[in-house]
C-alpha cells in the first residue's frame, strides 16, 4: 500500500514538472516568436518584455518549488529560465550547476550551464561542459555550441586554429544532421562554413555552402528573426559583390535589434562608398579633359608586360599572349585571353576594408571601377598609373535600396598579384588575405 502511494506522489510530482517546464517553454517561445505577435517596430522593446516574462515565470516557479521530490529538474528549469536573458546570470550559475551535482546524467543542464560559462568569459570550463554532454549524449545543441566555441578558442598558431576551424565545420554538420529542420543549427554551419572559406585560400565551393546553409536557417521561423544571420550573411554577400543583398541584410537586422549599432552603420557605408564608385566612374575621376588626354597619349602597349609574351600563364592557366580590348567591349563574366588596359583616375580605400577600389580609363575613354581583394594596407595605385588585367571578370550591378538606385558595371580582382601597374608584376608583400568577421557564434 505503502509503495503505491510513493508512486502516486511521484506520478503528481511529474505533473507539476510538467507544468514549470511548459512555462519555461512558454517563455522561449515567447522570445524566439517575438515578431509573430509584434511588429518590427517595437524590436526596441523585445528586450524588455523577454525580462518581464521571465521574471513573471519565476514567480511561477518558486511559488511551485516547495514540496517538489525532483529537486534536479525544478533546478534545470529554473536556470533555464533565468538563461533565457542574453547576459550572465550568477543565480543561473548556481542553479544548473546543483542541477548537475544532485544529476549528472542531465545533458540539457550541463549544455545550458555550459552556455552561462560562455556568458561569464570562461570558454574553457563552457568547453568541458559541453564536451561532458556528449559523452553522455550525442545531441544537437552540444555539437553546435562546441563548433562555434571552437572556432572563438584562442590558438597557440594558425595550424591549430586551422584544426579548430576544421573540426568545428564538422561538429556543426553532425549537429544538422540530427535535425534538418533546426534553423539555429543551419545558420551555425553556414558560420563554420564562413570561417573554412576565409581559411582555405577563398574556395568558392565554401562560400557557396555557407550561402545555402543561411538560406536555410533563413526559412525557419525562429532563426528568421535573429538579427546575427541577416548580419553574417550580409557580410558575405558583400564579400561576393552581392550589394543589394548585403544592404538588405544589413538592414533587416538593425530592425530586429535597434540597439545595435554595427548594421545600419555597416549599411551606410556600403551606400556611402556606392554613392562614391558611381559618381566618379561617371564624371572619370573628376580628371580635367586636357589632363585626360595627356595622360591617355602615354597609353600603349608596353604597359602590358608580360602580358604580352607568348609564354605568358594567365589566372585561368591558358598560356599564350593577351590581346587588349576596351572596357566597352567586355562581356560580363570572364574574358578568356584578353587584357583590360587603362589609366587610373581615382581611388578609394573601402570602409570596412573589404575591397581597394579604383577607377580606370581606357583609350576610348571609357570609365569603370576594378575591386581588388585581398589588398595589404600598404598597397595602392596612384592616379595616372598604367594598370593591365588579365582575363577580367566584369560585373554589371543593379541594385535598388530604399531611396537609391545603382547601375554601374564593375571589374573584379582576387588579389593585387593579378595586376600589372606600369608594367610590372606586384610584390608578394602586396596581399594579405582579407577575412570578414562574423557576430554571434
Amino acid at each position: 500500500m505503502a509503495e503505491k502511494e510513493e508512486s502516486g506522489e511521484a506520478g503528481e510530482d511529474k505533473t507539476e514538472l510538467q507544468i514549470i517546464k511548459e512555462l519555461v517553454d512558454e517563455l522561449y517561445t515567447f522570445r524566439d516568436c517575438y515578431f509573430e505577435t509584434h511588429g518590427v517596430e517595437e524590436a526596441v522593446r523585445k528586450d524588455g518584455d523577454v525580462k518581464q516574462k521571465m521574471e513573471q515565470t519565476l514567480k511561477k516557479l518558486e511559488e511551485k518549488e516547495d514540496g517538489l521530490k525532483h529537486k534536479a529538474e525544478f533546478l534545470l528549469q529554473k536556470g533555464r529560465c533565468l538563461n533565457v536573458a542574453a547576459d550572465f546570470s550568477a543565480d543561473a550559475e548556481e542553479c544548473l550547476s546543483q542541477a548537475v551535482k544532485l544529476d549528472p546524467r542531465l545533458v540539457e543542464a550541463w549544455n545550458i550551464l555550459g552556455d552561462q560559462y560562455w556568458k561569464k568569459g570562461d570558454l574553457i570550463a563552457s568547453k568541458n561542459c559541453f564536451t561532458g554532454a556528449l559523452q553522455r549524449e550525442k545531441n544537437k545543441v552540444s555539437l553546435r555550441n562546441l563548433s562555434m566555441l571552437l572556432r572563438q578558442l584562442p590558438a597557440a598558431s594558425d595550424d591549430e586554429h586551422g584544426k579548430h576551424v576544421l573540426e568545428s565545420v564538422d561538429l556543426a554538420r553532425d549537429a544538422v544532421q540530427l535535425d534538418l529542420s533546426d534553423g539555429t543549427s543551419w545558420c551555425i554551419l553556414g558560420n563554420a562554413y564562413l570561417s573554412m572559406f576565409f581559411l582555405c585560400g577563398q574556395n568558392p565551393q565554401f562560400s557557396q555552402q555557407a550561402l545555402s546553409a543561411y538560406a536555410k536557417s533563413a526559412a525557419d521561423r525562429i532563426a528568421s528573426s535573429t538579427p546575427d544571420l541577416h548580419f553574417n550573411r550580409a557580410n558575405l554577400f558583400h564579400y561576393e559583390e552581392l550589394f543589394g543583398c548585403a544592404l538588405e541584410g544589413y538592414s533587416r537586422a538593425a530592425a530586429l535589434d535597434p540597439n545595435w549599432k554595427e548594421p545600419p552603420e555597416k549599411e551606410k557605408q556600403l551606400l556611402e562608398h556606392l554613392d562614391k564608385v558611381t559618381e566618379l566612374t561617371r564624371n572619370k575621376g573628376k580628371v580635367k579633359t586636357r589632363r585626360l588626354r595627356t595622360m591617355l597619349s602615354s597609353l600603349n602597349t608596353s604597359a602590358l608586360g608580360p602580358c604580352s609574351s607568348p609564354q605568358f600563364s594567365s589566372p585561368s592557366g591558358r598560356v599564350g599572349s593577351l590581346e587588349p580590348r576596351p572596357l566597352s567591349s567586355l562581356a560580363q563574366g570572364h574574358n578568356a585571353g584578353v587584357a583590360a588596359m587603362g589609366k587610373v583616375v581615382f581611388s578609394l580605400a573601402s570602409q570596412g576594408h573589404v575591397a581597394f577600389t579604383f577607377g580606370m580609363v581606357d583609350s576610348e575613354e571609357t570609365c569603370m571601377a576594378v575591386m581588388v581583394y585581398n589588398t595589404a594596407n600598404s598597397w595602392g595605385v596612384l592616379i595616372g598609373d598604367s594598370v593591365v588585367i588579365p582575363e577580367p571578370n566584369v560585373k554589371r550591378h543593379l541594385i535598388e535600396h530604399k531611396d537609391k538606385s545603382y547601375d554601374f558595371k564593375s571589374i573584379r580582382v582576387d588579389s593585387p598579384l593579378l595586376l600589372f601597374v606600369n608594367g610590372k608584376k606586384q610584390n608578394v608583400q602586396s596581399q594579405i588575405p582579407t577575412s570578414i568577421s562574423y557576430q554571434g557564434h
